[in-house]
């Protein structure tokens, strides 16, 4: 596998969705924008050596950034940043379209290199994201991450729980799922329906542990 950057030819983008309208008489929200975009010559400097190296399973040029409009906890709009592979960034802009449409917040969506690749560092931070070149922890075997095609969400409000227990005490208030707090995943809710729109699974249908935040086209 080559180590060194590729150059793209070309870029594609995707501007997805018109502003929703709401009921008589409500102001009309900024419309939701979705753009894709190849890896450029200073992101795959900032990515080389931390969320990607050489002996990773998919090379760079094969990765696209989306940036996507989301609302934050505050109710602001704002434009988050994911990595993702290429053939499933189209079905992720409609996910986020729909989540945006719905208001549905997110904390924040920056690129995972932002805490130096750490997953535990940006679970913390309560950061939404996607590629990160690494292996299911305690094993070595790639992570679904590590092919662009698995997304954790407000991993915060949607923890790893394993034996009733989380690793992060932000997320203790959220082992109990039967209260539901904006920002969760849930059965029948627009995060879970928005995945399930586009065939992807859920780690809270797992049955020996549940990995709320986590979403991938294979399921795992």
């Amino acid at each position: 596998m080559r180590s060194a950057v590729v150059a793209l030819v070309a870029s594609a983008s995707l501007v997805a969705g018109a502003a929703s309208s709401g009921n008589a008489g409500s102001q009309e929200q900024p419309a939701f924008r979705g753009t894709i975009a190849p890896i450029g010559d200073a992101q795959a400097k900032r990515m080389t050596g931390v969320s990607w190296r050489a002996g990773c399973p998919v090379p760079l040029r094969d990765l696209r950034v989306l940036f996507l409009s989301h609302w934050g906890f505050d109710g602001r709009r704002r434009t988050g940043r994911l990595v993702v592979h290429r053939d499933v960034a189209r079905d992720l802009v409609r996910v986020f379209r729909r989540l945006y449409d719905a208001r549905f917040p997110i904390r924040r969506m920056v690129f995972v290199d932002r805490y130096g690749a750490s997953d535990f560092r940006s679970i913390e931070a309560d950061n939404t994201s996607a590629f990160n070149c690494r292996f299911v922890e305690g094993t070595s075997r790639w992570s679904e991450h590590a092919y662009g095609r698995a997304i954790d969400i407000n991993p915060i409000e949607n923890p790893y729980v394993s034996g009733g227990r989380t690793s992060h005490r932000a997320s203790i208030p959220y082992v109990d799922r039967s209260r539901r707090r904006p920002g969760m995943a849930y059965e029948g809710g627009v995060l879970v329906r928005a995945f399930d729109a586009i065939g992807w699974g859920w780690g809270g249908r797992w049955t020996s542990v549940k990995d709320y935040q986590h979403f991938s086209s294979s399921g795992r």
